[in-house]
């Protein structure tokens, strides 16, 4: 029989709890995303995480954690190469990732591509360089309203971002511009992750919001994941957020867009009160987007309390038979410096009603654990190729 009727996943997106033993290869050494929030904000207040473990994971300064959580804690080292977002949840459905993605961060994309990309959209492009979204709208927003011109940007991640405001420039001509823009980038030597559409409103500097219209065109996986095998065996795979965008749709049987963090929890939880059977994955993208990004541990820490909030929602409809594991996908350490990802390990904490014990799940070397322990739970092979190893047998 099954052990958990119901599984959900959720990704707080770049809560890193410490630099990986291998940091200093990508830049990293000295990061600790939590622990550098908790210092600078230390009247920081998570209950609802603190309950599972949260501090057991990762001490906190003023010693709050409590002697007997009420789940499993443990951390995750990522076995794979890189520190982006696809690299980190693909290897929890088990596909390890040895070569990273290509990033353009200190060049811009090579003449070549902006030059058939120019043909193929019809539309000159401006911009062509690491920017954040926000400091580029605020600089070409207003020529590409004025001459129909396409803002193209890159960040520390490997992605090729398209700007385009929705009254001007339209919807419907951003996204048929990033998927030209897709179909290009699949080249070797030009592919990166994810193609972003990044869509905006106002007609004047000063003015300018990014609208949550953003859609994501990224490779699909590698392989065949924990995903693909879930849904082939008929059980119901729910994502909420970017989830479906991470995984190209590939093994995704309904999709809930999500405007913020704070609705992706509320998405979760409305799930939650509604009869399925299989997993619900959840990525919460706003920790990593709005304040890691921009370097913000006050705005990251009131994110996590807003979260925290949320979490005991859920918690409260979580039924006897349900697994809940929160864990996150890289770190993004707001007092580090540049606006890159940083290399980190992860929190898994691990919880349901129905668990007799609580305590500590150690180190562990995959995030690939989260897939594994899925399929166990349901009874589904691991796709050949795939890695990681189970942990329901800690967790009885």
């Amino acid at each position: 029989m099954e052990r958990f009727h119901r599984i959900f996943v959720i990704v707080l997106d770049s809560l890193g709890i410490g630099a990986m033993e291998d940091a200093a290869l990508f830049g990293d050494e000295g990061a600790d995303t939590l622990g550098h929030i908790a210092e600078t904000v230390p009247e920081l207040t998570l209950p609802n995480l603190a309950k599972l473990g949260i501090w057991n994971v990762h001490p906190s300064a003023d010693g709050s954690a409590p002697e007997q959580p009420a789940g499993y804690y443990g951390v995750l080292k990522e076995r794979s190469s890189g520190k982006d977002t696809m690299t980190g949840h693909w290897e929890m459905m088990g596909i390890y990732t040895t070569k990273p993605f290509k990033t353009f961060t200190e060049t811009g994309f090579p003449d070549d591509l902006i030059k058939e990309l120019e043909e193929r959209t019809g539309h000159k492009i401006i911009g062509n360089k690491s920017a954040s979204g926000t400091e580029i709208l605020e600089e070409l927003g207003e020529e590409e309203i004025a001459t129909g011109h396409m803002i193209v940007y890159t960040s520390a991640d490997s992605v090729l971002q398209i700007c385009g405001n929705e009254e001007t420039f339209g919807l419907e001509e951003l996204y048929r511009c990033c998927e030209i823009a897709r179909e290009l980038t699949m080249k070797e030597e030009w592919k990166v992750g994810r193609v972003i559409a990044r869509p905006y409103v106002g007609r004047k500097k000063g003015e300018f919001v990014r609208t949550s219209n953003r859609h994501d065109y990224a490779v699909k996986p590698s392989g065949p994941t924990v995903l693909d095998a879930l849904k082939h065996a008929g059980y119901d795979v729910i994502s909420i957020g970017k989830i479906k965008d991470i995984f190209a749709g590939e093994g995704i049987t309904k999709a809930y867009k999500s405007q913020s963090s704070v609705h992706g929890m509320e998405q979760a939880a409305e799930v939650a009160e509604r009869d399925f059977h299989g997993l619900c994955f959840v990525n919460l993208v706003d920790f990593d987007a709005l304040w890691g990004h921009r370097r913000n541990p006050e705005g990251y820490a009131a994110e996590l309390e807003h979260f925290d909030k949320k979490l005991g929602r859920l918690l409260d409809v979580l039924r006897e038979d349900d697994l809940l594991m929160i864990t996150a996908d890289h770190g993004n350490d707001p007092t580090y410096k540049g606006t890159d990802h940083t290399r980190e390990k992860v929190p898994l904490l691990v919880y349901s009603q129905s668990l007799e014990g609580s305590g500590s799940l150690g180190e562990q070397d995959t995030f690939a654990v989260i897939g594994a322990t899925i399929a166990e739970n349901f009874h589904v092979e691991m796709p050949e190729g795939t890695i990681g190893h189970s942990l329901i047998s800690f967790i009885e």
